[in-house]
């Protein structure tokens, strides 16, 4: 049987079940946070929230990758630096054997230019008289009073007259005639740069390379021509002789009798740089990637794909004391060595590390140009993520202050509708007590 409610209890139990909703709303949204938890509460928010939280899960994954990127760049950096700093260390080395000069350069003393008879003659030493002698000459004449004398070239039909000096890569040629003098020719050798020449107290020539090279001494003349007297003197056939000097001071050259000990005993120390300059570069990798072995890395800052994808590929360069130049020390000259005994070839060594350290300069620029990049990027894309998740929140996320607020005056509701239920509740007692 039915049971008849008046209006106003009726009118009250609808108030209580409509509060008791709204206070099941209210606290589903204060425990999950959500003011949209499904489709059904706003179809719109809910799949839009969801896309931008997919997008945000997107580029959080691509995150790790720039972070991988930009710690296998600083290796990278860190390799290099290393490697500069060894490069340096090497030049230290190659300074040090600089400084030490070989106590033995090329140096050839020939035979007396003057005699006794001839200081008595003239009342000078056998240094003037040397010096001052003539080079030409129909046949040898001793110095006299009134004559500084003369070593005999023929100059009347060998009418031209050529000195050569040469060490490593440098040489030089000047000419000579008829009046020119043992002191001419020491002026001329001296102003070489290549070597040095004098006459001692005996009257002997000597002369001594500026550097460790071989020294090559040529004086020829010939009747020909300039040119044809040049090439003479490169083998000194016919004149060196007159200086005490041989042939082959021209040809297979003049070389220093000793070398040096300090020079010696840097060549294993450069050797050791020279070693770890391949050993740090194989060292500077990060997760399996090393930039300075050629490797390449290839980093995604987008979520997207195809021609829509954006990425930087970095292209690594192998880095190796031979691919710098920087050759194996040794105490002789040979290929890709740096004889340390050599003058010349430290000095080429010296020149070839600073170009490396100016390409290493140059690498580093581009692996720190990238490096911003990279940066920059991640930066940006944790910045979007901040955004992408703040936007999808603002869509979907309950204002908890306001929802609590909410409860509480439900609840104060809830409290009025149970009053008037009783009261009319008694209301309707009140009519039955009429009987």
């Amino acid at each position: 049987m039915a049971i008849a409610l008046s209006a106003g209890i009726r009118s009250a139990l609808t108030s209580l079940q409509g509060n008791n909703a709204d206070q099941s709303v209210a606290k589903q949204r204060l425990s999950t946070g959500l003011k949209v938890s499904s489709a059904i509460d706003n179809p719109v928010n809910f799949f839009t929230a969801r896309g931008l939280k997919d997008r945000g899960t997107q580029l959080s994954g691509l995150l790790d990758g720039m972070s991988n990127a930009v710690k296998t760049l600083q290796a990278a950096s860190k390799g290099i630096d290393g490697v500069t700093s060894l490069i340096k260390s090497a030049q230290g080395t190659l300074k040090q054997a600089q400084s030490d000069a070989l106590a033995s350069k090329p140096t050839k003393t020939g035979s007396a230019l003057a005699l006794a008879a001839e200081v008595t003659a003239t009342g000078t030493s056998l240094k003037d008289v040397a010096l001052n002698k003539v080079i030409s000459g129909a046949a040898a004449a001793n110095a006299t009073a009134s004559s500084p004398g003369s070593l005999g070239l023929d100059m009347s039909t060998n009418t031209f007259g050529s000195i050569y000096v040469s060490a490593g890569n440098s040489s030089f040629s000047a000419a000579f005639t008829s009046t020119t003098t043992v002191r001419d020719l020491v002026n001329t050798i001296n102003t070489s740069g290549i070597a040095t020449a004098s006459v001692d107290d005996a009257g002997k020539l000597t002369v001594t390379g500026t550097g460790s090279s071989t020294l090559k001494v040529g004086i020829a003349a010939t009747a020909t021509s300039q040119a044809t007297a040049d090439a003479a003197a490169k083998t000194a056939t016919n004149s060196n002789t007159l200086f005490g000097l041989l042939a082959a001071d021209a040809t297979t050259g003049i070389t220093a009798s000793s070398s040096s000990a300090v020079r010696s005993s840097l060549v294993d120390q450069f050797n050791t740089l020279r070693t770890q300059i391949d050993e740090l570069a194989k060292d500077s990798s990060f997760n399996g990637t090393n930039l300075l072995q050629g490797n390449k890395m290839t980093v995604v800052f987008n979520e997207k794909t195809g021609s829509s994808q954006n990425k930087i590929d970095v292209q690594g360069q192998t880095i190796s004391a031979a691919n710098l130049g920087v050759g194996t020390a040794t105490q002789t000259t040979g290929a890709g060595n740096i004889n340390f005994q050599n003058d010349t070839e430290l000095a080429t060594a010296q020149d070839t590390l600073t170009q490396a350290l100016s390409s290493l300069k140059a690498i580093s620029s581009n692996f720190g140009a990238n490096l911003s990049v990279v940066q920059t990027r991640q930066d940006f894309s944790q910045s979007l993520i901040d955004t992408l998740n703040e936007g999808a929140d603002s869509l979907v996320n309950a204002d908890t202050n306001a929802e609590a607020a909410s409860l509480l005056a439900l609840q104060t509701r809830q409290q009025l509708s149970q009053t008037a239920l009783s009261l009319s509740n008694q209301a309707d007692q009140a009519i039955l007590r009429l009987f």
